[in-house]
Formats: C-alpha cells, sequence, structure tokens
C-alpha cells in the first residue's frame, strides 16, 4: 500500500470513529486494548500442558529430514524415545511462553503512532509482524535457557544434535535447526505470534464477543 493511500485508509478511519462519536484517545485505547488481550489470550492457551502438543496447528515435530528418520526408528522400535524427545520439544515451549507476558504487555505500551498507522493498515498479519519485529529477540533470549534446561532432561537430545549438526552438513535440515534448543526456541516464538494473529481476527470479526467496553466501542462500530 501506498504512503498516499495508507493516509486515505487513516483519514477516512478517524472520520468514521469522529462519526460514530468516539475519540481518538478511545481509537488508541481500543487498539492497544484489542493487542493486549489477544497476547494474554495467546499465551493462555499455549503456556500450559498440551498448549503446543495437543494444538496440531502450533505443534512442535522434528524437522526435515529427521522426521523422518524419527519414522523409520519407529518401525525400528524405537517409537518411544522418539515420541519422548517429540513430547519435551512441545513441554519446552509451554514451559517458556509464560516469559513473554511482560514484554509483549510492554510492546503494547511503547506502541508509538508509525506502529499504530502500520497495524490500521497492514491486514490480518499486521499484530503478528508488529510483536515480532518488537518482541522476538528478547524472547529468544528469554526462552532459550528454559527450553535448554527442558530439553536436557532427554537423553535424546544430544544425539538429536549430533544428527542434526551432519544431516545440516548435508542440507537435509537448516542450519538454524540443527540445535534442539534454537529449533525448539524458534518454533515455541513462532507459535506464539501464530495464535496473536488467530486472536486478533476474533476480536476484529467478533468484539462484542471480547466483553470488552471499549472494544465494542471501537471494533464494533468499525
Amino acid at each position: 500500500m501506498s504512503r498516499g493511500a495508507t493516509f486515505v485508509l487513516l483519514g477516512l478511519w478517524a472520520a468514521q470513529a469522529r462519526a460514530l462519536s468516539f475519540s481518538d484517545a478511545d481509537a488508541s485505547a481500543g487498539l492497544k486494548a484489542a493487542l493486549e488481550r489477544g497476547a494474554e489470550v495467546a499465551v493462555g492457551l499455549l503456556g500450559k500442558t498440551d498448549g503446543f502438543l495437543g494444538n496440531p496447528k502450533v505443534r512442535i515435530p522434528l524437522p526435515g529430514a529427521l522426521e523422518s528418520g524419527a519414522k523409520l526408528m519407529k518401525k525400528l522400535g524405537q517409537g518411544e524415545r522418539v515420541e519422548g524427545l517429540v513430547t519435551a520439544m512441545n513441554r519446552a515451549a509451554e514451559s517458556a511462553v509464560p516469559e513473554s507476558v511482560s514484554l509483549l504487555k510492554q510492546a503494547v505500551r511503547d506502541m508509538s503512532v508509525a506502529d499504530a498507522k502500520k497495524i490500521l493498515s497492514g491486514g490480518d498479519t499486521s499484530v503478528t509482524s508488529f510483536f515480532a519485529d518488537k518482541t522476538r529477540k528478547p524472547l529468544n533470549g528469554r526462552f532459550l535457557p528454559i527450553v535448554s534446561r527442558e530439553t536436557e532432561k532427554v537423553d535424546l537430545a544430544a544425539k538429536y544434535n549430533a544428527v542434526a549438526a551432519k544431516a545440516s552438513g548435508f542440507g537435509l535440515v537448516k542450519k538454524q535447526d540443527a540445535n534442539i534448543e534454537q529449533y525448539v526456541t524458534g518454533k515455541a516464538l513462532d507459535g506464539l505470534y501464530f495464535m496473536i494473529g488467530e486472536e486478533e481476527k476474533k476480536i476484529r470479526k467478533d468484539p462484542v464477543a471480547t466483553g470488552s467496553a471499549i472494544l465494542k466501542k471501537v471494533f464494533g462500530g468499525l
């Protein structure tokens, strides 16, 4: 979208807001409330037992060729060990996600006018992009120690790193996926931002169902 089109969109949005009798302050509060609510709900859904493991949309599998190798191991009677590793990977993500709440809320509080414009004109992925841009790097630092602690409990994790490193050398596994701790951390963040995006879609589609007065006023009117 061009800059001119963006300002036209924002101008129409502001005009409609005024016509519906709510102020720019209401509009800003509504947007921030939507972001914060989406973040809280996403963390609540993921940061619990089976938040990742039981959700096929975000469940963390073994990467690349290792998934095919896992199928062979299962045929050779090693299925329990493979499932143990996959479970540990997902449990690690579930343990790490609650650490994101404070940073996600801080990103909303620090949201600039430019950020708001991007979100309003960016379509269905604008909220995901906003949170990823603002929080992915610091959250990676918070998640990694938790993921490492959890995956170390499984004896197959070290073997994963050894096998994945070799597979990466042959191009069978992406370089960034060759370390189980980094791989799970990345997937945990992907799942978090995906679920935030899912919650934003729900709020935009049916703000009344959120039970929030400001969301009803702003998004319900729009």
